[in-house]
């Protein structure tokens, strides 16, 4: 018998099996962000869809402008609350799992407005998109450090709520020439599919989450009570949020009935506000956040308040555009300026923020459809231009205090701008459970001796101990 022939390749040449490196962890990290901003987008959009749709849903259901605005105030009464009950009430689940079942929810809700047969179906369909919207967003914004290396922390943040003003800028329009394209239904259909996809994305990109150290209901008006810029940025995003939808909910009445618009250029014209917001974001991202807001807001003040009173298609085109840059830096310079203000508790904040912007849009959408049927189609941009002055005042208020980043060239980076929280956290863990609130002065405070019976007294300049003792 012939031996059989041995292997001409000697075992030493064979490469071991590859191992993943960094590089390919970063990539898989930056997938899920990815997957996560596409969530965001899928659930904003869904939120804000029927602003540009009130017209033909109330047609087609028989409800007027003002009733058909409750297909944008239910959604965000209910997200308002539910984004602390699911960061409080989910905060032993893996976030894989939540953020896959709140998607799956809000793309069942969105095919169940695309068959509804009645309007109150389409409200009860709308009060599940609330749910997912507030649960997804304020999980999804302590993500990004467990996703990416740390140092990458602060990119994929923007990248991850990136999310929310491209949906408001690109994903309503989209929605809404889709609308006139093939029927309000079938815009409703298109984004519950979008949402399908998007749980797909999840199920294959996100890595298992397990829960860190949970947050606690006590915590959350902990974080308010101690914090100032905490505080003022919650103010400011009521009234910035509140004013923003008092008008844009109303966008399409106000450009027939005051800038006499063509019906069938709307959606183009929206098109155009979603590209200008898009710019506005991206201008708006590196600059200090509450200068930013400042400006906005007095820009806003002055663009609604001209909405209401100019006629005339091209002064309100050229409204519209402005509009649109100037509300499109709105969503980073809010979540910059909680993250800025408490760094060491982003979770807490995130959530306090999401709530209060998803309250605001309810309350926004309320205000515009109450000033829409009890007073007229301008009375809505005046309603949000008066909202609007008032958070300008209060930032500007807020930075002649000196409140945190009032001054150019102030640290912002939260070693030392996070009033009530002193010490760094470790990592995963809530610095309002590591350091309970523990008060800081803003002023540097000079050392406190407290000196015991068995303590010397403290010895003059240059003497040593044995030449004390020699005196004594």
């Amino acid at each position: 018998m012939t031996e059989p022939a041995a292997s001409s390749v000697p075992p030493s040449s064979i490469p071991p099996p590859r191992v993943p490196g960094p590089a390919d962890r970063a990539a898989k990290g930056w997938a899920a962000v990815a997957a996560v901003s596409l969530a965001i987008f899928c659930l904003i959009t869904s939120e804000l869809l029927p602003v540009g749709l009130l017209t033909p849903v109330g047609a087609d259901l028989r409800v007027s402008d003002g009733t058909a605005g409750l297909m944008v105030t239910v959604p965000g009464l209910v997200a308002g609350f539910c984004a602390p009950l699911v960061t409080v009430g989910a905060a032993r689940l893996d976030r894989r799992h939540v953020l896959c079942a709140l998607i799956a929810l809000t793309a069942a809700a969105n095919l169940a407005v695309a068959f509804a047969p009645s309007f109150a179906v389409v409200l009860a369909a709308r009060l599940l998109v609330g749910i997912g919207v507030g649960g997804f967003w304020a999980v999804a914004g302590g993500l990004a450090a467990r996703l990416v290396p740390a140092h990458r922390g602060g990119r994929a943040t923007a990248l991850i709520f990136g999310g929310v003003p491209t949906a408001s800028v690109l994903g309503v329009p989209a929605g809404t020439l889709l609308g006139e394209l093939g029927g309000w239904r079938t815009a409703f259909a298109a984004v519950g599919a979008l949402g399908a996809l998007t749980l797909v994305a999840l199920l294959l990109l996100l890595p298992a989450l397990p829960p860190a150290e949970p947050v606690t209901f006590a915590e959350l008006p902990a974080l308010l009570r101690s914090d100032a810029g905490v505080r003022t940025g919650v103010a400011v995003t009521f009234l910035v949020v509140t004013g923003q939808f008092a008008a844009y909910t109303f966008v399409r009445p106000i450009l027939r009935d005051v800038s006499g618009v063509d019906a069938g250029l709307v959606s183009t014209l929206l098109l155009g506000y979603g590209l200008a917001g898009v710019a506005g974001n991206f201008l708006a991202g590196p600059r200090d956040p509450r200068r930013t807001l400042l400006a906005v807001s007095a820009t806003l003040t002055a663009v609604l308040a001209l909405t209401a009173v100019l006629p005339g298609p091209v002064a309100g085109t050229a409204l519209l555009v402005l509009w649109g840059l100037a509300y499109g830096g709105v969503s980073v310079s809010l979540q910059g300026w909680m993250l800025k203000a408490a760094p060491r508790a982003a979770e807490a904040a995130s959530s306090l923020m999401v709530a209060m912007f998803n309250f605001a849009i309810a309350a926004g959408a309320l205000a515009g459809g109450l000033a829409v049927d009890r007073l007229s189609v301008p009375a809505a941009p005046l309603t949000g231009a008066a909202l609007m002055l008032l958070a300008a005042l209060t930032v500007a208020v807020h930075l002649r205090r000196g409140g945190p980043g009032a001054k150019a060239g102030d640290r912002m980076d939260g070693a030392d701008r996070t009033p009530g929280l002193t010490g760094a956290a470790p990592e995963g863990k809530s610095p309002l459970k590591n350091d309970r609130l523990s008060r800081t002065s803003e002023t540097p405070q000079m050392p406190i001796h407290v000196r015991s019976p068995l303590t010397p007294p403290a010895m003059g300049a240059g003497q040593t101990p044995v030449a004390r003792r020699r005196r004594a």
